[in-house]
């Protein structure tokens, strides 16, 4: 009757085994560490720079702990971890100085950071800690303003291009147009020739409201946005800052970055673990716009040393070399929807670009007028210009053209990255920003931890001196419950942080309330006159209907607040729903198997160790 067969006590086995394992990493703690990442979109972190760190730290008898080649990003990262935080800066100084050669514009970002002491035979079987939240681990926060006039003007300067090129198709003619900071006025001769115009772009520009005006003598037609078209494009602004900075904060391997909307205008960004914070402020100032310009036909390189043309710009094109290009620009990296790396008819490596319908018809133009030109693609960051590839226009195209030259089918695949990635729809600024120390992260969770233990001692003691046997074991079970939640949260890499800690006090209390149950219906049983073996097993089963009643209705609550609720609720929200399904586990699966195979082994008992037992007075 009160007894498990073999798979059952092997799938308990399992369960502690992996639940073991997965939660070890997270007693390992954090070690100083040292990283270098690219600063330039043209230099790459690669096994060589990773020979070359090794060779600067031996020959100044820097010792190392460890140090990581990642490949994260598209130009990689190296990891260094050190014993103390004296070694670490000693390391981050001798590596700035050595990396660099000219400390005013460095190739690479050498950083400080923090890498868990996790043996290599964990991470072999990709057993990892739980990454801390910014309120444990300390890191730094920002709020940034996105320039929504920014991002409409940015628009209105791309639909007077577009509106130029489709009056000139239809030969309808005009004496220019002007550009305000929301609106676009084009002048006409005549107002036969403002109505044709306003018919036209009332069907091809139905985002602005067109209306014809007649003042001294002259005819405008004035296009403004309609207001559901202005907040379209704010809001669009908002969501592709948000991807451009999720891709560059992910590319300069910064662990668990919280990048989010806060309000209509604003976005939050959190990086955990950023113990300094100029460098954090790098990290958000190397988001970057994209440009494509024509390249003068005559020279288009020069070297660093020699003067630049009349009238032309010129940016960083490798180390050594300098980029000449024309002032206007063909299009921007917003008008870019797609870019992958693919070969070309010669089967060379190759990049794919895919630009919208605006883009599309502006490129036709210039390279119906341009065959046999170069064409050049430039990344700006911070202000500086860096040239990522230089290309020869070959034929007329528009929409969708290839980029040919890349050496190796690696080059194209990051070089597609950095188009897709490197536009932003509107400028920002820092308007905020709050540095958590790793002291006050560390007492957070000192903290927290402690309110963890002190529950679950009170509980625990409770718990046996009121059920005895039956509480020891659910004691053991509720231990089980917060071995398995750690292992499963370790396993899914969930970010803990502070309310997280809390849902787990709450997970515990859960948990025991369904041995409080299972404890107090056995001893109804008892009270009823049933055997001991029969009280097990009928308590067991009776109360498994209650508690999966309650655990599923808080579930729900859980979901709900998943679902819709967003930063400390979401991390409360996950931990909390599972801590739900690893307390039903435990304190009715785990719980039971304790109870069987300590009482299973006897045919009689005369007695259960549940505590006293009250039983109803005679009369």
């Amino acid at each position: 009757m009160n007894r498990y067969p073999l798979w059952k006590y092997l799938v308990i086995a399992a369960a502690l085994l992996i639940g073991g394992l997965y939660s070890l990493p997270n007693f390992f703690g954090e070690a100083p560490a040292v990283q270098v990442s690219s600063a330039k979109p043209t230099i790459k972190v690669d096994l060589a720079t990773q020979a070359r760190v090794e060779k600067i730290l031996s020959d100044d008898n820097i010792n190392s702990t460890g140090l990581f080649f990642e490949t994260t990003g598209h130009a990689g990262s190296i990891k260094i971890r050190f014993n103390n935080t004296d070694i670490q800066l000693r390391a981050r100084d001798l590596l700035q100085q050595k990396l660099n050669s000219d400390q005013a514009d460095p190739n690479y970002t050498v950083a400080l950071n923090l890498l868990s002491n996790t043996p290599s035979w964990l991470n072999a079987i990709n057993a990892l800690p739980m990454p801390l939240g910014l309120d444990l681990r300390g890191g730094v926060y920002f709020l940034l303003q996105v320039d929504m006039k920014g991002a409409v003007q940015k628009k209105v300067t791309a639909l007077a291009g577009d509106i130029r090129s489709q009056l000139r198709d239809k030969n309808i003619r005009h004496q220019g147009i002007d550009r305000s900071s929301d609106s676009l006025a084009i002048n006409f001769g005549s107002a036969d020739e403002a109505e044709q115009a306003r018919t036209l772009l009332n069907v091809s520009q139905p985002e602005l409201i067109w209306q014809v005006r007649s003042t001294g003598g002259s005819t405008k037609l004035l296009g403004e946005f309609k207001p559901a078209s202005l907040k379209a494009i704010q809001d669009n602004a908002v969501k592709q800052n948000i991807i451009t900075l999720n891709k560059r904060v992910n590319e300069l391997a910064v662990k668990e970055p919280v990048i989010q909307q806060q309000g209509a205008e604003r976005i939050v960004v959190q990086l955990p673990g950023v113990q300094d914070t100029a460098r954090a402020k790098d990290i958000i100032g190397r988001t970057a716009t994209l440009e494509s310009r024509l390249a003068d036909p005559l020279v288009s390189t020069i070297s660093a040393g020699e003067p630049p043309p009349p009238g032309m710009d010129v940016f960083h094109f490798g180390e050594n070399r300098l980029g000449v290009f024309k002032k206007s620009v063909i299009f921007s990296g917003d008008r870019i929807t797609d870019a992958s790396a693919g070969f070309d008819q010669n089967q060379r490596p190759a990049v794919n670009i895919s630009l919208d319908a605006a883009g599309g018809r502006v490129m036709q133009e210039v390279t119906r007028e341009n065959i046999g030109k170069p064409m050049g693609m430039i990344l700006f960051e911070k202000g500086k210009g860096e040239v990522l590839t230089i290309a020869t226009i070959q034929s007329e195209f528009g929409s969708k053209f290839q980029i040919t030259g890349q050496p190796t089918t690696e080059s194209a695949n990051d070089l597609a990255l950095l188009l897709r990635a490197g536009s932003l729809a509107a400028p920002m600024e820092i308007i905020e920003e709050r540095t958590i120390g790793p002291s006050l992260g560390a007492e957070n969770i000192e903290k927290g931890f402690k309110s963890l233990l002190i529950g679950f001692a009170c509980i625990a003691i409770f718990m046996m001196a009121y059920y005895l046997l039956f509480g020891t074991f659910s004691v053991i079970a509720l231990a089980v419950n917060l071995l398995l939640l750690i292992s499963v949260l370790s396993m899914l890499q969930a970010t803990l942080t502070l309310p997280g800690i809390a849902a787990m006090a709450l997970a515990l209390g859960m948990a025991i309330d369904s041995n409080v149950l299972i404890n107090e219906r056995i001893r109804e049983e008892l009270r009823n006159g049933a055997a001991p073996h029969t009280a097990i097993s009928v308590g067991f089963d009776k109360a498994w209907a209650t508690i999966l009643d309650s655990n599923v209705t808080t579930l729900i609550a859980g979901l709900a607040l998943l679902a819709f609720g967003s930063g400390p609720i979401k991390g409360f929200a996950v931990v909390h729903c599972l801590g739900i399904l690893t307390s039903m586990f435990s304190a009715v699966f785990f719980s039971r198997g304790l109870v069987n195979l300590w009482y299973g082994r006897h045919k009689k008992i005369s007695k259960l160790a549940i505590g006293q037992v009250w039983r109803p007075q005679e009369k």
